[in-house]
């Protein structure tokens, strides 16, 4: 499975909206945001996908945020998430709470971590959890999406033009 990674739109209507083209035309098969989405016109690129989302610490208006996902059927993992896609255990946070971030390495929860926050691309691994932030769709020099491929644990970045 092709999994489409998103973080830190802050809002960005146009940049989530090429992200997502980039990401669909990459073979995404589903949509995974890291949280600070920042607005309802940004989970409405998300409307019609197979796609969830996280809080991140600028997301203050959680509980319309989460009403207005369930309306588009998103799934809302509220601030930390697990979900079981093309046979792999995938957590999800926003990357602003380190000892959550450490709970899941530490006990090795999940075979990926993806996060956003720092709004820069990470790839790393700690002990068997492979640790992924897509970069930032807003205040990133380079603004970049991500996709990961479960079957063979490819993982590419694409930079929005």
């Amino acid at each position: 499975m092709k999994i489409g990674i998103l973080s830190d739109t802050h809002g960005a209507v146009a940049a989530m909206t090429q992200g997502m083209q980039l990401l669909r035309a990459a073979g995404a098969e589903y949509y995974i945001h890291c949280g600070d989405v920042g607005s309802e016109a940004v989970l409405d690129q998300l409307a019609g996908a197979p796609a969830a989302f996280v809080f991140g610490n600028n997301d203050w208006d959680r509980e319309e945020l989460e009403a207005y996902a369930k309306k588009l059927e998103i799934t809302c993992l509220g601030s930390v998430g697990m979900l079981d896609l093309g046979d792999k255990r995938i957590a999800v946070m926003h990357g602003d709470d380190m000892r959550a971030m450490q709970k899941v390495v530490g006990d090795q929860a999940a075979d990926s971590l993806l996060f956003g926050h720092s709004n820069r691309w990470e790839d790393e691994r700690a002990g068997g959890v492979r640790m992924i932030n897509p970069g930032a769709l807003y205040r990133a020099k380079t603004k970049t999406v991500a996709v990961l491929d479960t079957a063979n644990d490819e993982l590419r970045y694409i930079a929005l033009e």
